[in-house]
């Protein structure tokens, strides 16, 4: 069942190939059983899709639209979906699990062995339309705007992350990275678990402006001055340390500077090797916890935005038209200094 649409078609983004990027008009998607089509409104450009767009990623195939943080209205339902839902503001949930195998079945479908994620695996929501898996919409209440809707994924990145580390307000926390990611773990630290102590670490000074004003209470250049002296000279061992910024040396310092008994979350797909000793772990019984995706946090995120203890705003900075968004991408990526989250506008 679908709502009556004037158009024959729509516009999608596509990567063709590595490095080859075009706006296509293709036919209207229709939902299989199970499954919602939804009218995209706003979409989120995430680092995943830059790197799809130069070839980096090893999970994407070509030619793909990408996009994985979308929101819009449901407009059509699949076999088996309630026609009720039609006109649902919904974000959509990009990991699609097979709900049976070992990760689906300890609540871990974010690591599913046969995850797909919409915008890599399948085509995703950089599109007037869409098509996703009924259950992953996730209906969005009044008191989130449309544009903060498209942010819900994001935060759910952090979600993830923290779930594993379970930050405590008596914690000293340390932050590896002042990029969306980063900014996004800041602002659950502090807004949902009420961390008292934040430290955030980055070489570029604009983003360290924008860790403070997401909550960080010390903001740390370490391209200025070495992050394990001044952390010496304060007498600080954290208790709690997030790598945000993906690089394969940071978690050998993150070792050395962590607490006795401190958790480490490492967020990074880096494929080079890292240099570890055992020792240097089990010496300080470290527990380090790697983390991708989410596993179904979307209502968590969804109750932490409508609650105001996370605002998307403070990492918004742009929303351009989704016709341009070659030149929101490559914005994305190189302007680092006033550039955070930027939307595409599709509706």
């Amino acid at each position: 069942m679908e709502l009556v649409s004037e158009r024959r078609g729509m516009r999608s983004v596509v990567i063709e190939q590595p490095g080859r990027l075009a706006i296509q008009q293709r036919a209207l998607p229709q939902p299989a059983a199970g499954e919602v089509r939804v009218r995209v409104k706003f979409a989120g450009i995430c680092g995943s899709d830059v790197h799809i767009y130069h070839g980096h990623n090893p999970f994407a195939n070509y030619p793909r639209v990408i996009g994985h943080e979308f929101f819009g209205l449901i407009d059509a339902v699949g076999a088996g979906v309630d026609p009720q839902r039609i006109g649902e503001r919904v974000s959509v949930d990009p990991v699609v699990s097979c709900g049976h195998c070992y990760p689906c079945s300890v609540g871990r479908p974010n690591v599913c062995t046969e995850l797909q994620v919409i915008g890599v695996h399948r085509d995703g929501g950089f599109s007037d339309y869409a098509c996703a898996p009924a259950r992953n919409a996730y209906p969005i209440p009044a008191a989130i705007s449309d544009r903060h809707a498209a942010m819900v994924e994001p935060f759910t990145i952090a979600a993830n992350i923290t779930a594993h580390l379970q930050p405590r307000a008596d914690d000293i926390a340390l932050v590896y990275g002042a990029g969306p990611m980063g900014l996004t773990v800041i602002q659950t630290l502090k807004g949902v678990y009420g961390v008292k102590q934040v430290i955030v670490t980055d070489r570029i000074v604009e983003r360290l402006e924008m860790a403070r004003q997401n909550g960080a209470d010390w903001a740390f250049n370490n391209a200025e001055a070495s992050l394990p002296q001044a952390l010496l000279e304060r007498g600080i061992r954290p208790t709690l340390i997030v790598d945000a910024a993906c690089h394969p040396a940071i978690l050998q310092e993150a070792i050395a500077l962590a607490s006795p008994a401190a958790r480490i979350g490492i967020m990074g797909f880096s494929g080079e090797a890292c240099t570890l000793t055992q020792q240097s772990i089990t010496s300080k019984e470290l527990s380090i916890f790697s983390s991708r995706l989410n596993s179904a946090r979307f209502p968590q995120v969804i109750d932490w935005m409508a609650a105001g203890k996370i605002d998307p705003q403070r990492l918004l900075t742009h929303c351009l038209p989704a016709d341009r968004v070659e030149q929101a991408m490559l914005m994305f990526e190189r302007d680092q200094r006033t550039c955070c989250k930027v939307l595409l506008q599709f509706d």
